[in-house]
């Protein structure tokens, strides 16, 4: 449940899901609620549990299993293949986890899962048996959000409070545990925000290993790390921004798709071969994304994560609906 999580975490969440939420910003969102669904947006599978409030998504490419982690109390749900409900991997709790943030299937079929309060954790997607963990020591302010694997089976971890990128080497997770040490300190290159906001969120590398992505979600602004060179830049933006962007989607062929989460919008944008410009190409916002937070493009659709974080979660009271993952055509 949301109560056993720390303090920090949850008033910095509620401070950077409803940043900016002034009069305008509120009259835009009454205005997106007017719109109806036209029929791209349908429920691919439910997720059993009154107050899951779903957060990270990832497909298992080997099988096209697909696992949803709870921001509520860290349950890991899994949906096989032609399944409508989701059924429990791992149950809340499992290892001491709290929350499940960020999910990756890494190319081996490991499952990372990132507990927001501590770091991240590695398991067996046959036999939810534990193979590693990772954690961060030494501070008390921490939000370890999501993550990526690059092509060497090297894991790389935002923090959205510290505003720094945790690195896990194959050689540390052969070594099964450790800290879990800052390999990139964005804090000097962010645009400055008010205090108490996020920072960085969603993570996405080049399929080539050659650099990763990563959002601010309260600038919209989009970074990039050169893993050759450690260099940090911040990514041309045409046509529009990535504020409240969460959950990012990096294709093989350059597309990046974005989830952004209190304005129920979903982005797709054409990245350069080198990572430094992207260009809006489309963009969807409809109240039926109900606070989206991860995203997984796959061959059928692009999955989507429906926190309803809004519905008595952490934006706010309410009573929430069944907790579903979206199906979205044409993004």
């Amino acid at each position: 449940m949301l109560k056993k999580l720390l303090p920090l975490t949850l008033v910095t969440l509620t401070t950077a899901l409803t940043l900016g939420a002034a009069p305008a910003a509120q009259a835009a969102q009454t205005a997106q609620s007017a719109q109806a669904s036209d029929g791209r947006i349908t429920t691919a599978f439910t997720l059993p549990g009154e107050k899951v409030y779903p957060e990270g998504i990832a497909t298992d490419p080997r099988d096209r299993t697909v696992y949803v982690g709870s921001y509520a109390d860290g349950t890991v749900y899994r949906a096989r293949p032609g399944r409508r409900t989701a059924e429990v991997f791992l149950p809340a709790g499992t290892d001491g986890r709290h929350t499940a943030n960020g999910l990756r299937v890494d190319a081996r079929g490991r499952l990372w899962v990132t507990d927001s309060t501590s770091g991240v954790a590695v398991y067996d997607t046959a036999s939810g048996r534990r193979l590693a963990h990772f954690e961060v020591t030494g501070t008390a302010g921490l939000f370890v959000n999501d993550l990526t694997i690059t092509p060497d089976g090297t894991a790389y971890l935002t923090d959205s409070v510290r505003a720094v990128i945790y690195r896990v080497t194959p050689a540390q997770l052969a070594a099964g545990s450790g800290p879990l040490l800052a390999a990139y300190d964005l804090s000097g290159h962010l645009t400055p925000s008010p205090a108490g906001s996020f920072s960085l969120n969603g993570i996405v590398s080049d399929p080539a290993g050659r650099f990763l992505l990563a959002v601010d979600m309260t600038a919209g602004d989009l970074h990039r790390v050169d893993l050759r060179t450690g260099a940090i830049s911040r990514v041309a933006l045409q046509g529009g921004d990535l504020t409240h962007g969460d959950g990012l989607d990096l294709a093989p062929d350059g597309t990046l798709r974005v989830a952004h989460n209190t304005t129920n919008t979903l982005t797709r944008w054409h990245l350069s071969p080198d990572g430094t410009r992207a260009r809006l190409t489309r963009k969807l916002t409809d109240p039926a994304l109900q606070i989206p937070t991860t995203l997984s493009h796959t061959a059928g659709g692009t999955l989507v994560v429906r926190s309803q974080f809004d519905k008595g979660g952490p934006m706010g009271p309410g009573t929430p609906t069944t907790f579903t993952v979206a199906s979205v055509r044409g993004l």
